[in-house]
């Protein structure tokens, strides 16, 4: 045992050991009185006391400064061995910690480490305001992404390109528009051939696996940094009580991690688990638990499949699938670039159809094949008008509550819609024949 202790002393300094192991005839003795506390107990051979609460704290204390040499050994190589090392911050507390790191290491002075920020135009108003806390306090800028076509900050003009409910519609759709496109154009945009971030191990059976480094499913194979991947909940708090890290408010408010406010809540429901002045007030095993930090993010989502929605699609296969092309660039399909044009059509006394559709649309992106091989052989002619630009006219003059919407227009100037979610080149052709038969 003494040969131990000093083995100890040595490695890590006669000063950090103060709690020593007991034989193992004490613990015998000290467990068979029912009752007695054993966190004080006495060694066999001299008056030295084994401390199991400073035997813990000390051992924490060991692991946190293993956790913060491995971490920062992995910014180290994404910061000195990549040309451009880019961290979107979405402020949680994992997040917070690397950014603490990246100011310790002076990653974020020198510019060896960029931040970039997604704003959903959903999030909380404490989230952007915390950025701008953050930005002054480790005296960085992050560049903010949002919406294709949108000024950042401009939450009406989201609502007017894409609906105010986009999210209720389709969470699949908001999930393109609103975080995986402009994530990847932000990605783009900086240059990134390294990818930081703040997944853990800990947060769920979905990344349980997942390692320091790994290659992101974005580009054919950017380089992604996962430099806290083995830490759980806990040792992320404790490295914020350690260094006092500015953290997000919310977390005083009973928010173990923080996403967009319509779909996140506290946990426990009621707040009463909280982290205060670097501490936790309240039971801290629901936030701390195995897969729980996550527990209030997306509540009440649903994929499309029925299963209950644990990823936003940042972080999954697929991903890279980004919108930066319109639909129908070539072929039949004739594009319509103003309201005014496509009254024009409507107005002008001859048959025609036309796709109303938004480029980012998963369901506008399936039937791109389809319809274009139906616009080849068309007995009228077929447009595209882009929706998601022009809503209020497209829901006042062509029938469009979500896209793609397909509208037969009459000689007539009435506007019919294609009501039914086949899309086929030989559905689209049997729809234009059924006006045939009609007017026949």
């Amino acid at each position: 045992m003494k040969v131990l202790v000093a083995a100890v002393s040595a490695l890590y300094g006669a000063s950090q050991v103060s709690a020593f192991a007991p034989t193992r005839s004490v613990v015998r003795s000290q467990q068979s009185v029912v009752g007695v506390p054993t966190s004080a107990l006495s060694m066999a051979d001299d008056d030295k006391v084994f401390d199991q609460e400073a035997f813990i704290a000390e051992s924490k204390e060991m692991r946190l400064k293993y956790l913060e040499d491995q971490a920062m050994f992995a910014l180290k190589i994404a910061c000195e061995n990549y040309g451009n090392a880019v961290f979107p911050n979405a402020m949680i507390a994992g997040d917070v910690v690397i950014t603490h790191l990246l100011h310790r290491m002076g990653y974020l002075k020198d510019g060896k480490a960029k931040v970039m920020v997604v704003d959903t135009f959903h999030l909380f108003p404490e989230t952007m305001e915390f950025l701008r806390e953050i930005e002054e306090y480790y005296d960085f800028k992050a560049e903010v992404f949002c919406a294709d076509g949108i000024e950042v900050g401009d939450k009406a003009g989201f609502d007017k390109k894409y609906g105010e409910n986009l999210w209720k519609e389709d969470i699949e759709q908001y999930d393109k528009v609103c975080k995986v496109e402009p994530f990847q154009r932000g990605l783009k945009t900086c240059g990134t051939d390294c990818m930081i971030n703040g997944r853990t191990r800990w947060q769920g059976f979905e990344r349980a696996w997942i390692d320091q480094f790994e290659n992101a499913p974005i580009g054919g194979g950017l380089a992604k940094c996962n430099p806290i991947a083995y830490w759980t909940l806990e040792d992320t708090f404790d490295y914020i009580a350690k260094y006092e890290v500015p953290h997000h408010p919310l977390h005083a408010k009973g928010y173990p991690s923080i996403g967009d406010a319509k779909d996140t809540i506290p946990i426990p429901e009621d707040g009463s688990t909280r982290f205060v002045d670097f501490k936790f007030e309240g039971d801290k095993t629901p936030w701390l638990d195995y897969a729980s930090e996550r527990k209030g993010r997306f509540v009440g989502l649903e994929n499309k499949d029925g299963s209950t929605k644990t990823e936003c699609g940042i972080h999954v296969a697929g991903a890279e699938q980004t919108f930066d092309r319109d639909l129908w660039e070539e072929g039949a399909v004739k594009s319509v670039d103003s309201t005014d044009a496509a009254s024009e059509i409507i107005k002008s006394g001859e048959e025609a159809i036309i796709a109303v559709y938004a480029p980012w649309c998963q369901f506008c992106q399936g039937m791109e094949e389809e319809f274009a091989k139906y616009a080849e052989s068309a007995g009228v002619p077929v447009y595209k008008f882009r929706g998601d630009e022009e809503r209020e006219f497209v829901q006042e003059f062509l029938n469009t509550e979500s896209f793609p919407t397909v509208n037969f227009i009459k000689s007539d100037g009435s506007v019919v819609k294609y009501d039914s979610e086949a899309r086929s080149a030989d559905d689209f052709s049997n729809f234009e024949k059924s006006f045939e038969k009609s007017t026949a």
